[in-house]
């Protein structure tokens, strides 16, 4: 588990913390990327969104080993969020906007994507067979 203070700073620790988990399970280059972009966008996340950058509170990241490759679980002591009213990225109106896009992202990239606790943990999936 890798526990972080909510400063946007440490967002800069995933790397190395994804660079572990490809070398322990032999993750190719793109299973290695779809990790890193979708853990980084997670974590950065909880720390903006769900914990509004307040230093006292953590984010959490548990990775665990499930029969067809890895869950990644990310935490934050927010209040939580609605995930069913974001709005969508790719329609017309917001395809110019800055941000809104990582939920997005962390859709296309990991296996299975779902929000537990309200909002304040996401799990990612990524097979590995």
């Amino acid at each position: 588990m890798l526990q972080l203070a909510s400063d946007p700073s440490n967002i800069n620790k995933v790397e190395g913390y994804v660079n572990q988990i490809a070398d322990r399970y032999q993750l190719d280059q793109e299973k290695h990327a779809n990790l890193l972009i979708s853990l980084t966008e997670a974590v950065n996340n909880a720390i903006i969104h769900g914990n509004k950058q307040d230093r006292t509170k953590t984010v959490s990241i548990k990775l665990a080993q499930t029969r067809n490759g890895l869950a990644v679980q990310v935490t934050d002591q927010g209040r939580g969020f609605n995930y069913n009213k974001l709005p969508d990225p790719t329609s017309p109106e917001r395809l110019c906007e800055c941000g809104g896009r990582g939920v997005f992202l962390m859709n296309q990239l990991c296996d299975k994507l779902r929000y537990i606790n309200g909002g304040t943990t996401v799990e990612m999936q990524f097979r590995l067979k």
